[in-house]
């Protein structure tokens, strides 16, 4: 009776949905998510940056509305990912957590995520590019099917790249299977345990790599550069490093093409600014920042040719296209790259304090730029103070989807803000550094909790990241006040305990 009942609720729920995806509605558009891996709030020209140029970003940012105060929910990716796509804070979830790439499926099979939201709006959905949300149900075999995956959560297609590019398996995934691979006599064979099979690793042939790397990313080498993880077999599917860049941009292109008639959902999910650098050749030496700097460049590139892909089949006024990142910048985290010391000054973070992984404002507040003709300013600037894990609710909103209770429990429709329409936003962003320890930022107000923190978090900024570099980053609580110090340099918890007291009451909320 119970599952009759939950199947009869599904119906009636899907049963608007099943109405809309039959409508043409002008005021209901595409949606491209481009989502950057790493990239800071001062990477982008339009944000500030004199040493990286990002031409298509900055014409992007004039056409639409570039955000000052905008959120990803976590200074790391895969819970950033988890928090965007459920529309739940991943600290709710023990398991959304940097995921190994031969770990599980995240997020359950058959969740109202944001492509099945869209789906059931009538759209067609999929991702290209970075996944890491898991695969499988705890023991993949890459040599056969590979699900549950996206998939299985809401996206019509996917092409994937499994974890992050610094891990093995380093393949493509076309949906449920391996991409170019057939050969059942090279078996893939992947291990996070201890190494496996013949193959140099970055321990046993150093001379092999395109530059060093630390123990942890000393696995096994594929093409010339080592990895974190073991792997063996399957070299005529390993990707080329320089050439993932331009296969994304084919497969996205591909992608709307193929569907101009449709209405469609594409997360563009790109790597770039992630570790291991290495742009395609056509973009080494763009930036005066070193390789960092140029997979910046490559990235905007990429935003071009979306750009000029959709004026291409005229779709570009009906599309609303969503440009952001996972978490802050990183300068070293693995390889001797040369990203510090051809770093030129440049300041990742621009006027923020820290990056990736760290607690201060460089690790959340990401560039946002949001462009759709039909209801967005031209040139706007908002400082509204927005955060992605509201993109799930507002979109459903736009869309006309009512949210059955329980999905999505800390997404609220926050549409008009994300359109430039309402100068206020939130009430307060949650941040989610490394380590147990959360933070709150409410309207100047912002509020770091006393406890332990990974220390290691803390020396790659501090200790490797010289133009991030701060006063250390201790037990003590912080609160700062943002619009007087944006770099959080003045610690004033002592002047203002009352307002400490209130943020921390509103933060213990919020975790319950």
């Amino acid at each position: 009776m119970r599952s009759t009942t939950g199947i009869l609720l599904a119906l009636l729920w899907l049963l608007p949905a099943l109405v809309s995806g039959t409508e043409t509605r002008d005021d209901v558009p595409n949606i491209l998510i481009i989502y950057a891996d790493d990239i800071g709030y001062g990477d982008l020209s339009c944000y500030g940056a004199t040493l990286i140029q990002t031409p298509h970003l900055d014409r992007l940012a004039s056409q639409g509305v570039r955000f000052t105060d905008a959120y990803c929910t976590a200074a790391t990716c895969t819970p950033s990912r988890y928090s965007l796509l459920t529309g739940e804070y991943a600290f709710r979830n023990q398991r959304a957590r940097v995921l190994r790439g031969d770990a599980p499926l995240l997020i359950e099979p058959g969740s109202l995520t944001m492509p099945e939201v869209l789906r059931r709006a009538g759209y067609r959905t999929s991702i290209v590019g970075k996944w890491h949300l898991g695969l499988g149900e705890g023991v993949v075999d890459w040599n056969g099917e590979i699900k549950p995956g996206p998939l299985e959560v809401g996206f019509d297609e996917s092409f994937i790249i499994p974890a992050t590019n610094d891990r093995v398996p380093t393949v493509y995934v076309h949906g449920h299977r391996v991409e170019n691979w057939s050969d059942q006599d090279d078996p893939i064979r992947v291990s996070y345990q201890e190494p496996i099979g013949n193959l140099p690793t970055g321990i046993s042939h150093p001379h092999l790599l395109r530059y060093p790397a630390d123990r942890q990313h000393s696995g096994t080498i594929t093409g010339d550069i080592s990895r974190i993880g073991w792997m063996d077999g399957g070299q005529s599917a390993w990707w080329d490093d320089e050439d993932m860049a331009y296969e994304l941009a084919r497969r996205a292109v591909a992608f709307l093409e193929q569907n101009r008639e449709n209405r469609f959902f594409l997360f563009l999910s790109m790597h770039e600014n992630h570790v291991p650098r290495a742009p395609h050749p056509d973009f080494v030496g763009t930036s005066q920042t070193g390789l960092r700097g140029d997979a910046v460049v490559e990235f905007d590139w990429v935003v071009g040719q979306m750009m000029s892909t959709l004026e291409r089949l005229q779709l570009c006024d009906h599309t609303l296209i969503i440009v952001s990142s996972d978490n802050g910048p990183v300068y070293f985290d693995g390889y001797e790259d040369g990203a510090l010391e051809h770093a030129n000054g440049h300041h990742a973070s621009g006027p923020l304090r820290g990056g990736k992984y760290l607690p201060f404002e460089g690790g959340t507040r990401v560039p946002t730029i949001v462009r759709w003709p039909s209801r967005v300013e031209t040139g706007a600037v908002s400082s509204a103070l927005v955060s992605q894990v509201d993109l799930l609710a507002s979109l459903a909103a736009l869309v006309d989807m009512d949210l059955p209770d329980g999905v999505a429990p800390d997404s609220r429709n926050q549409l008009a803000a994300w359109l430039g329409e309402d100068p206020k936003g939130r009430d307060y962003v949650i941040q989610q550094p490394t380590g147990p320890v959360l933070a709150i930022r409410k309207g100047d107000w912002k509020y770091i909790p006393a406890g332990n923190r990974p220390i290691w978090a803390e020396q790659r900024h501090n200790l490797r990241n010289g133009p991030l570099a701060s006063t250390p980053l201790t037990k003590n609580a912080y609160l700062f006040h943002l619009g007087d110090d944006p770099g959080e340099t003045t610690n004033l918890i002592d002047q203002h305990p009352e307002v400490a007291r209130e943020l921390e009451r509103r933060l213990q909320q919020t975790i319950q």
